[in-house]
């Protein structure tokens, strides 16, 4: 049986899914450091309510087979977490008797009342992460994710994404600013070798670094590893690599020391499904808009002609709640129904914005910076 000695807020009231949602995340952030992604929070809630799969999930997107399928296999998640079987057809019972054994383990009248841990004093038995060392969860409120444990939901856009990568387009994510792109950018090649048909290298390269050409192919041959080179030399050096460019804010290649080249020769390297290059990109508008220069020509951008657009849009407030409860699971601290209210209307779902307001709303609990 798991154990479930962690710090969770319990009162004694009467049981409702979204309590029992929290419990079930708070386990499995205890345990493996994941909890339920957007998909598996739609299937948990109407699963408590004795839903079929098709009214769960209305979404074209995903198949009535894949909605089973991950049903399923969150049924299997939970029943390995808790020590009870839980099916689609028992899936309210086992949660609860292994919710109201906690209850009682972990009543407020047994519980000692703590101030967080001092940063000086870390238990060095746990893992050395930034939820651990760093008093307020809500990190980081700025600049893009890259641990695997602080990045949160995007599975349908990451699913979409290597789904068009192995059919033998690039990709291009399209999004506002602060909506979580570079992120999903750098998971994406976290996910590359497990996810890509085609074994690729990814390499990352973030734009707000590399003010010219000179400097773009330069970075781009120290990070795959070859020597240093351009044009016909650097397309030799390429003939037996396969590479998953990633470029973080693309913009910045209309800007002054780039030229219309660098992406005619991206696009002539990326063109076919078994180039040296498959490209992500990020950017806040559609390439062709984005690269004017083409349309005062009558034609479209280099890179448009074969990147696929997948949108970036906000979170819904399901999701929102998901991530309140995956970064409060290890605290003490639990926020009101009329807080997350407020972190909802005020986020609009841009992640960012959201984390920095989470932020400020934990530190109003312990005064912490």
């Amino acid at each position: 049986m798991a154990d479930f000695d962690f710090a969770l807020p319990i009162q004694l009231r009467l049981m409702d899914s979204k309590e029992l949602l929290a419990f079930i995340n708070g386990v499995l952030a205890k345990n493996d450091n994941q909890v339920l992604n957007e998909l598996e929070v739609k299937l948990f809630l109407g699963m408590w309510e004795g839903k079929e799969y098709t009214d769960i999930v209305n979404d074209a997107s995903y198949s009535v087979e894949y909605v089973r399928e991950v049903g399923a296999k969150l049924c299997k998640k939970i029943t390995e977490h808790i020590g009870i079987k839980v099916t689609k057809r028992n899936f309210k019972n086992p949660i609860k008797e292994r919710y109201q054994q906690h209850s009682e383990k972990a009543s407020p009248s047994q519980q000692p009342l703590v101030e967080p841990t001092n940063p000086t004093q870390e238990d060095e038995s746990q893992p050395d992460n930034l939820l651990q060392r760093n008093h307020n969860p809500f990190i980081p409120f700025n600049g893009r994710v890259e641990e695997k444990y602080l990045f949160f939901d995007r599975e349908r856009e990451i699913r979409r994404v290597f789904e068009v990568l192995n059919s033998g387009s690039s990709v291009v994510l399209i999004g506002e600013e602060g909506i979580g792109k570079s992120s999903l950018l750098w998971m994406i090649c976290q996910e590359a070798e497990t996810r890509l048909n085609v074994k690729r290298q990814p390499v990352f390269l973030d734009l707000n670094w590399l003010h010219n050409e000179s400097q773009f192919y330069s970075a781009l041959c120290h990070e795959i590893g070859i020597p240093e080179s351009k044009d016909y030399q650097l397309t030799r050096n390429l003939r037996n690599h396969k590479i998953l460019l990633a470029i973080d804010n693309v913009g910045k290649l209309t800007g002054e020391g780039f030229t219309r080249n660098i992406r005619d020769y991206l696009r002539g390297l990326a063109d076919a499904s078994n180039d040296p290059l498959k490209l992500i990109l990020a950017a806040t508008e559609p390439l062709n808009n984005l690269f004017n220069d083409s349309q005062d020509q009558g034609k479209t951008s280099p890179l448009a002609g074969i990147c696929q657009e997948e949108h970036i849009y906000p979170w819904d407030e399901a999701t929102i709640r998901a991530f309140i409860t995956n970064r409060l699971a290890r605290t003490l601290v639990s926020f009101t129904e009329e807080e997350i209210i407020q972190l909802i209307q005020e986020s609009g779902g841009h992640p960012r914005k959201l984390m920095q307001l989470c932020y400020r709303t934990y530190s109003q609990y312990y005064g912490v910076q």
